[in-house]
């Protein structure tokens, strides 16, 4: 078993309000949440303020403790607003992708049994189609303004009593994500008030932002990463956190310059973008200290060129799934240029691990020996809403969340991810890693973003196929340079056998290609 180095953390008793917003009023006039496309400013004192009364404005309208109420919508700073006043009204909040479905939205919906939603007029069609495919549904809030809707600026200027939910941080639902877990299908992750906020805890050893420092919130808060940090964990602190919608680069270039952002957390595509953009010279990103990468396997190359460009220490990384609230591992601020190329970091504060042997699970592994990621914590979840048997294949009975990663510890505990177990093909027996082979697609001039999976030959034998997208530059790169390219790179089993051209790469929204689109398509 592998140990945190770090010194154990109490666990937080606290609704997670109360532990984010706690210290609002010593920050006081100090920016909490800018817009950075228009500039609009909320104060902690503001966002403290409005979150109570809205708070009773949905307290009054019938939200109760035990409820589950949908917030759907992009970054905005009216969403942290929203989230924390329904977690104060008692509610438990499930954040929805922005760009579902209505069929989507609604089986998620129906799903949690949800009887709120709070949205914003683009896409209050979309959630009114939803509602009606669930039925369970009483109202449906928006966050700026539409007719027949209650607008939380109008609840702004509530006169009802604060609510005083009688929240116990160990047991009640705070978040309520939908993860795919190991498997295809989404399902709801409890999490609970006090594994979100000890989960904050846990993070701040290696890593934290306080006064001064200024974050930019591109990656969406609905998803577990951009909820704990560039959310819950700045705003916890005293920081100020610059909100983005979406990611356009020029937009958020010239958020970085004109906001004068301190540090980024960010996916691997950004990153990419980041170090071979020709736009990216364009903008002065001298305020930037440090980048963090998350979400989605980072190669070790593209993390010391996308640096290197920048002038900064090399690109950091973390580790976590929604499951574990998210964060297990880190690169410690304090140690980016000393970490080694490709970790995902150490384990935080309070945090256990062991590494299995895929073939035989029960037999533990040491150091440089690569098997399944085991992780026990105050992190992990409580389980999945109403799929008791799910839960049980993902938690043993020694509260160890079986992570479905695949990856292996140094002498010093640095973790190195290799890949999924479900996402390993097989090609004669040998074991190949999509990831190592996506990296090394990415060294090639001409490609500009790839994707591996496993197909099937006139033989029944599972290859390589490599989804490829093609710099603008090289619209004449071939599928048998491809190969090549590859070939002369890697061991004869680990060969890309076959090669189909893309205009992009499917991924979700936190930078995870969506293997299954793929799979899907051949």
């Amino acid at each position: 078993m592998f140990r945190s180095e770090y010194a154990d953390v109490p666990p937080v008793e606290l609704p997670i309000h109360e532990a984010v917003l706690g210290r609002a009023a010593e920050f006081g006039d100090a920016p909490a949440l800018i817009d950075g496309t228009d500039g609009t400013t909320l104060s902690y004192e503001q966002v403290d303020r409005f979150h109570r009364r809205i708070a009773a404005a949905l307290a009054e309208a019938g939200v109760r403790k035990g409820d589950v109420l949908a917030l759907h919508s992009p970054n905005t700073i009216a969403f942290p607003t929203a989230f924390y006043a329904a977690t104060r009204a008692g509610a438990s909040v499930t954040t929805v992708h922005p760009l579902a479905t209505a069929e989507e939205f609604g089986k998620q919906l129906k799903d949690c049994s949800a009887r709120w939603i709070v949205t914003v007029s683009p896409l209050l069609d979309t959630a009114r189609r939803a509602a009606d495919i669930a039925s369970g549904v009483q109202e449906i809030f928006v966050c700026d303004s539409a007719p027949g809707h209650r607008s939380l600026i109008d609840m702004l200027g509530s006169t009802a009593p604060e609510p005083e939910a009688a929240i116990d941080p160990a047991e009640d639902v705070a978040a309520l994500p939908y993860s795919s877990g190991t498997t295809g299908t989404p399902k709801g992750v409890m999490l609970t008030h006090r594994q979100i906020a000890t989960n904050l805890a846990q993070l701040n050893a290696a890593i934290s932002a306080g006064p001064g420092d200024r974050i930019l919130a591109v990656l969406p808060f609905f998803h577990i990463y951009g909820l704990t940090a560039l959310m819950n964990a700045p705003l916890r602190h005293g920081a100020t956190v610059v909100v983005l919608p979406r990611f356009e680069l020029e937009t958020f270039l010239a958020a970085i310059q004109n906001h004068r952002i301190t540090g980024l957390y960010v996916a691997p595509p950004i990153v990419l973008a980041l170090a071979k953009h020709p736009l990216v010279t364009q903008y002065d990103l001298s305020s930037l200290k440090y980048i963090i990468s998350a979400a989605a396997p980072l190669d070790a190359r593209l993390a010391v060129a996308c640096a290197e460009r920048l002038g900064l220490p090399p690109v950091g990384q973390a580790y976590g799934m929604t499951e574990l609230s998210p964060g297990t591992h880190v690169v410690p601020l304090d140690s980016m240029r000393e970490a080694p190329p490709g970790t995902v970091g150490k384990l935080i504060a309070g945090t256990d691990m062991r590494i299995v042997s895929l073939d035989d699970p029960g037999k533990d592994l040491g150091p440089g020996e690569s098997g399944e990621i085991l992780i026990r914590g105050p992190q992990v979840m409580k389980g999945y809403l109403g799929r008791p048997d799910e839960t049980a294949a993902m938690i043993d009975e020694d509260g160890w969340l079986h992570t479905g990663d695949v990856g292996h510890v140094d002498e010093d505990g640095w973790l190195f991810v290799v890949d999924r177990v479900k996402e390993l093909i097989k090609y004669k027996g040998f074991q190949v890693a999509p990831a190592e082979l996506e990296a090394l697609l990415l060294t090639h001039p001409g490609i500009a973003d790839a994707a591996v999976i496993g197909a099937y030959d006139d033989d029944g034998n599972e290859v390589p196929h490599a989804h490829v997208v093609r710099q603008p530059s090289a619209p004449g790169l071939s599928e048998g340079e491809v190969m090549m390219y590859v070939a002369e790179r890697v061991a004869p089993y680990k060969r890309i056998r076959r090669v189909t051209f893309i205009d992009a790469v499917p991924r979700a929204a936190s930078g995870k290609i969506l293997r299954r689109e793929l799979r899907e398509r051949t």
